[in-house]
């Protein structure tokens, strides 16, 4: 087998390093594993030979294959040990005068047609080769830990970045099993750059009181789709990493109001509660198990009231038919009667303000989350306001309960949750379009490869509808007048155009 790079250097042994020198090995290339720790690199190796072990003991390689791979892998003990590397890759401490002086003394050791990489996850690559004397031939080749199994890795072309490197190393990940997508040199790349909208808007959702973490998390895992909540991820990153990660690139764009940060993490990550691995964070964890707060319980009502569906509700005729199937009695007058429970679905809007322009009575209206169709959901989430009667809350909550569907009933918020996390998740995505960090397919791909989303954030948007996720955002902009949620001119003009928001002009 012919490969891009037949001898490559590593520089670091951690778990990122190991994990390099793991798929280089098998792609074909002969590893030279370096660390500053002394034994570190020895110690990586046995620890590489100890995973081809595992794997031959499950049958995954033979005893012939084990030992060619052992026998790829080098560890040396000085830069001048990889003289003849037509490839190094960086994986150390993230430090910007760290790298810079580790490539500096790089340059002096390999050839001048050696391609030089860092993994970094957060710093500029242009920033890394500035004192470079061949910049053109340093590149970022960004891998997801652990990198054997996170398939995804980000090529990044710093400002000077020959375009010939970028393709080799696209090439060379394809050999290694990896899929590389294209990024500019821009704060995240594309994986930690989309990332932003998740974390962030469920943190401000909580912050408003709207609903507790597990709340949030079920909503966004049952109603949306993710696999893990916004919480349990945060717990499973530790605040120690992902907090810094949110200030970083919040500082670098300038205080962009769509990744701002949230004061909830700040408070955490001085405390201490980090997550799963202090056994503390948004949850408390014992002998590594979450402990899971329990839903609060159905209400039991004697009846039912008639319900009355606002004609201006999303998905009007499904909402309709859901409450008719239900058994509930619907009323068709152009008002509600006086004993009504009132329902709206807004659209980024709250209950409050619905129940306020339509002139509804706001102690008998609350508000249902009917963005994504509800035979696609496995919850379904009512809104609150403040002046909503407990008997009319526990009415619907019943109510929409009635065929076993979990219900999360929260307190009012422009666009509930799904809506909000989407619409800004979707929005970020399409601004990166915008800025042309990437081409559409790459985020979409990168992000489902390096968050587990369950489609990409621009796939996610056509799912949803363009013109409904604008809808949302412009409202979402009314409702709490805050420039986070401004739409992308991406998103903008291609919802009013009814186009797909992965098109791009020819």
């Amino acid at each position: 087998m012919t490969v891009n790079f037949s001898n490559i250097g590593v520089i670091g042994a951690g778990a990122m390093g190991r994990g390099i020198a793991q798929i280089a090995a098998q792609a074909g290339s002969q590893v030279f594993l370096l660390d500053s720790f002394a034994g570190a690199a020895s110690r990586g190796r046995d620890a590489l030979l100890a995973q081809w072990q595992k794997m031959a003991d499950k049958g995954k390689l033979d005893a012939a294959q084990r030992e060619a791979l052992s026998a790829r892998v080098h560890a040396v003990e000085s830069l001048q040990a990889l003289a003849g590397c037509d490839l190094v890759i960086e994986a150390v401490i993230e430090d910007l005068e760290v790298k810079r002086k580790l490539f500096l003394e790089l340059e002096s050791v390999v050839a001048p047609t050696a391609t030089l990489v860092t993994n970094t996850s957060s710093l500029s690559v242009t920033a890394i080769a500035a004192a470079l004397a061949h910049p053109g031939r340093m590149a970022g080749f960004h891998f997801f830990n652990p990198v054997p199994l996170m398939k995804v890795v980000e090529v990044v072309a710093g400002f000077k970045t020959d375009p010939e490197v970028c393709r080799q190393l696209a090439g060379y990940a394809a050999q290694m099993g990896h899929t590389a997508v294209q990024a500019k040199d821009t704060p995240g790349f594309i994986v930690n750059h989309a990332g932003r909208g998740y974390g962030t808007e469920a943190l401000r959702i909580v912050g408003e009181g709207v609903a507790d973490f597990a709340t949030i998390d079920r909503i966004l895992k049952d109603q949306a789709g993710f696999r893990l909540g916004p919480f349990e991820l945060l717990d499973l990153t530790a605040l120690d990493v992902s907090h810094p990660v949110m200030e970083s690139i919040y500082r670098q764009y300038y205080e962009e109001p769509r990744y701002r940060p949230s004061v909830i993490t700040a408070q955490r990550l001085t405390a201490g509660a980090l997550g799963r691995k202090t056994g503390e964070g948004f949850y408390r964890y014992v002998d590594g198990v979450m402990q899971q707060t329990p839903e609060p319980p159905v209400p039991v009502v004697d009846t039912t009231p008639a319900v009355w569906v606002s004609p201006r509700a999303a998905r009007r005729p499904e909402l309709l038919r859901l409450v008719h199937e239900l058994g509930a009695q619907l009323e068709s007058g152009a008002t509600p009667s006086s004993a009504a429970l009132i329902l709206v679905a807004p659209l980024g809007f709250d209950v409050t303000t619905v129940a306020a322009v339509e002139r509804l009575d706001a102690t008998r209206t609350l508000g249902i989350d009917l963005m994504v169709d509800d035979a696609a959901t496995k919850r379904r989430v009512l809104a609150t306001n403040p002046a909503t009667r407990r008997d009319m809350r526990n009415a619907a909550h019943a109510l929409f309960a009635r065929d076993g569907k979990a219900v999360s009933v929260i307190r009012d918020s422009g666009g509930f949750v799904t809506q909000r996390v989407i619409g800004t998740i979707v929005n970020i995505a399409a601004d990166m379009c915008q800025q042309q960090v990437c081409s559409p397919a790459d985020l979409d791909v990168a992000v489902r490869l390096g968050l587990g989303y369950p489609q990409g954030p621009l796939a996610m948007g056509d799912l949803y509808g363009p013109t409904n996720v604008l809808e949302v955002l412009f409202n979402l902009q009314t409702v709490y007048g805050d420039p986070r949620y401004r739409p992308s001119p991406w998103l903008r003009r291609r919802g009013a155009l009814g186009l797909s928001l992965a098109h791009e002009e020819e």
